[in-house]
């Protein structure tokens, strides 16, 4: 049995991308596959871990409950969009590696994806609504306290950043 193709138009990471996908391959083999950005992790493949979380339009979203023909006409943000656009990391990014809020890494995308998608509507939030945005992502290493304070000092560096106090 061979799938029938079906035309995609995506902005994956600010760039718009034309492809042929077939109806059941999910959006993150589709980005990891195709598009080669393997920064989105492949864990569960339930959407309980978080591991393959993108945003999709700005939400944080589990691309391995995705087709990839979903996105169509969507924008896709994969934690390598994250960075800044000359390739440093972003703040949130460097936060978490002053924080040491990563081990062996695995969870980190999904986490920095929650965490970007909580600084995106709440600049300034508590510990506890830090600890809500990530409550959907696992992680076996850290035990969250250092992702709790990457997120903090990168909301305090976002907001010192744009002369907030």
């Amino acid at each position: 049995m061979t799938d029938k193709l079906y035309p995609i138009e995506v902005e994956v990471n600010g760039v718009a991308r034309s492809a042929m996908v077939p109806a059941r391959v999910s959006l993150v083999d589709w980005l990891r596959e195709e598009l080669l950005l393997t920064g989105t992790h492949v864990g569960c493949e339930h959407g309980i871990c978080g591991a393959c979380s993108v945003m999709l339009d700005g939400e944080p979203v589990r691309s391995c409950l995705m087709f990839a023909w979903q996105a169509d006409g969507h924008r896709v943000t994969t934690v390598e969009g994250l960075a800044r656009p000359d390739g440093s990391l972003s703040i949130l990014q460097d936060s978490f590696c002053d924080s040491h809020a990563l081990q062996c890494g695995y969870c980190t995308p999904g986490m920095l994806i929650a965490a970007q998608g909580l600084l995106y509507t709440n600049p300034r939030p508590t510990d506890l609504q830090i600890r809500e945005a990530i409550a959907g992502n696992l992680c076996r290493c850290t035990g969250y306290q250092q992702i709790v304070d990457a997120v903090r000092s990168a909301a305090a560096r976002l907001a010192k950043e744009k002369g907030q106090r």
